[in-house]
């Protein structure tokens, strides 16, 4: 009998409870196709978790997170909580989870699939063949650096160990050797210090461990210029905390839209946390019309990376793949923010219906999403 699998569900706020509730109904999906037994365990997080307790991540959530065998978030923040002087943020609740649970590596694919390159502003001949992914170091650099606030100054410290970018380099180039065999590794070098010791410390783990991987060196603004014009060319990029928050921003434009992208933030173990790339959208919360397919994604990764849970991975990327491809002809299929008018609810249930469709489903799609989640309506 297969043993039961812990996945801590963080909602968050804005349109974070709509795409994870359409998440987890996949998830459950997945494990009445395949035979899995996932125990949904649901904790507060960011502006709803300051709302409830005063605190960003409270200490309950943070054990639930460490029972966890994966961690599902949705989205933190928006304008009820942006207060600059308030003494508690929800990003705050974010990060210091990051932290606790040491998830360094933050993976962020981009692989624009076929029916999504006309709503990319990019031109599509450019986009043809695009694959890569952007490994970006989540645990140091200026967002965890020494900060201060003054009347008329402030100060944000970046500072990088060489153990920490030794580790987040590991990743990259381990990651490569499953891929095309490249990495491009992205800093400031020709200013920041913390970039010369970046560069140094990549180019001697390059040399000792992983000969065999191709390795490039790219300062962060012209990589910015190539990302746009010649994406094809990169595999693995690898990143400090800062540039790669901005560059995967921008990889988003490949894509087509933000709605579309998941990422995963790994540690030296299993256990990881998985969520869409794109922020709470407070201008469309509660009106479900959010794109879950980027939180539906963030599920394969779980499921691949955490779980070791293959096949049942590529079954909810192929699902995902079929929708999108039937939204090319059909606006009724495709969400909002690539021209369709497809709900949250309607996008969902097509994408259980496209898993449940194999002759092992035990369940519809309409049954599934109800037992799934039953705390938020899937509705049209």
């Amino acid at each position: 009998m297969p043993r039961e699998i812990r996945i801590t569900v963080l909602p968050g706020d804005g349109i974070g409870p709509e795409v994870t509730a359409a998440a987890v109904a996949v998830l459950q999906a997945v494990g009445q196709r395949f035979g899995q037994t996932f125990r949904i365990e649901e904790a507060l997080i960011g502006g709803a978790a300051i709302d409830a307790t005063g605190q960003a991540l409270p200490p309950a959530t943070a054990e639930a997170c460490d029972r966890a065998d994966a961690v599902l978030l949705g989205a933190v923040g928006g304008p009820k909580w942006s207060d600059p002087k308030a003494p508690v943020r929800p990003e705050q609740g974010l990060l210091a989870l990051r932290k606790q649970l040491n998830v360094y590596a933050n993976l962020r694919p981009v692989k624009p699939h076929p029916a999504t390159l006309k709503h990319s502003a990019i031109k599509a001949e450019v986009l043809q063949g695009v694959d890569l992914v952007v490994v970006r170091e989540l645990t140091g650099g200026s967002y965890f650096g020494r900060k201060e606030r003054h009347a008329d100054r402030a100060v944000d410290v970046c500072e990088y160990s060489v153990a920490e970018i030794e580790r987040v380099a590991r990743h990259a180039f381990r990651l490569a050797r499953t891929r095309r065999g490249k990495v491009t590794s992205v800093d400031k070098a020709n200013v920041l210090e913390t970039s010369r010791l970046w560069r140094e410390t990549v180019s001697h783990v390059h040399r000792a461990e992983f000969p065999d991987v191709v390795l490039e060196h790219q300062l962060v603004d012209s990589m910015a210029m190539h990302l746009i014009s010649r994406p094809r060319d990169y595999d693995v990029v690898v990143t400090e905390n800062l540039f790669g928050d901005i560059l995967t921003d921008e990889a988003a434009m490949l894509a087509g839209s933000m709605g579309l992208l998941p990422s995963a933030a790994l540690g030296d173990g299993p256990r990881g946390l998985y969520e869409p790339i794109h922020g709470s959208a407070p201008d469309i919360a509660g009106q479900g019309i959010a794109n879950p397919i980027a939180a539906i994604l963030s599920v394969a990764m779980l499921l691949r990376h955490s779980l070791s849970l293959h096949r049942e991975a590529e079954a909810v990327e192929s699902a995902v793949s079929a929708v999108l491809a039937a939204g090319e002809s059909d606006t009724a299929q495709r969400a909002r923010d690539l021209g369709g008018t497809a709900t949250t609810a309607a996008l969902t249930s097509a994408v259980l219906a496209a898993l449940t469709a194999a002759p092992s489903a035990t369940a519809s799609a309409k049954d599934t999403a109800e037992a799934a989640f039953p705390a938020v309506e899937l509705r049209d």
